[in-house]
Formats: structure tokens, sequence, C-alpha cells
């Protein structure tokens, strides 16, 4: 293997190791974030984290997807990418109340 395409191929895994990071941080963080806006504790609502995970949720159970699940993994496959990505956006549109939380920044690989 090549010393350029090794590094492309490590390039590739810190990427996709920040949007792990950020749909992890995602599922912590989203539920802290509703009791705190619920409560009156958070202001301005965060109105696009909840439209991204509402559009997230209502993909994995809708049976419309881009590609049928009973094609098995293949159709399943489908559905952790595009919950997956949503999730990455909830994540970003949370950066205002991770800020007031006190949520570290640093681990997660912004594009």
């Amino acid at each position: 293997m090549s010393p350029w395409r090794f590094l492309t191929q490590l390039s590739r895994l810190k990427q996709r190791g920040g949007a792990l990071s950020r749909i992890g941080r995602a599922f912590r963080v989203f539920g802290p974030m509703c009791m705190d806006v619920f409560r009156g504790r958070y202001r301005p609502i965060p109105w696009a984290a909840f439209g991204w995970m509402a559009l997230a949720l209502v993909y994995l159970v809708s049976p419309l997807d881009l590609i049928p699940d009973f094609l098995m993994i293949i159709g399943l496959v489908d559905d952790v990418f595009i919950v997956g990505w949503l999730l990455t956006r909830v994540d970003r549109a949370m950066g205002d109340y991770r800020r007031w939380k006190g949520i570290d920044d640093e681990k997660v690989v912004v594009d």
C-alpha cells in the first residue's frame, strides 16, 4: 500500500470516528436538552434539533426507504447511514445548548 493511500484511508477513518462521536453525543445530550427546554431552563428553543430528531425517528419507523428493508442487510444499512447522518445534524443543532451546558466539544472533529 502506498503512503498516500494509507494517509487517505486514515483520514477517512478519522472522519467516520468524528461522525460516530457526534451520533453518540446527540443521543447523550438530546434527553437532558429536552428536559431543560420543557422545564424552561434553556431558551431559545432549538427547533432544528427537534426537527432533525423527528425526521430521524420518522425515517426509522417509516415503511418507505431508499432501499426497501426486505432486502435484508442492504435495506438495513441505508437506515443506519441515513439515520446516522440525521443524528449528526441533531448534534450540530445543539451546539449552542452544549456551550450553555459546558459540554466539551474538543474531542469531536468539525467539518
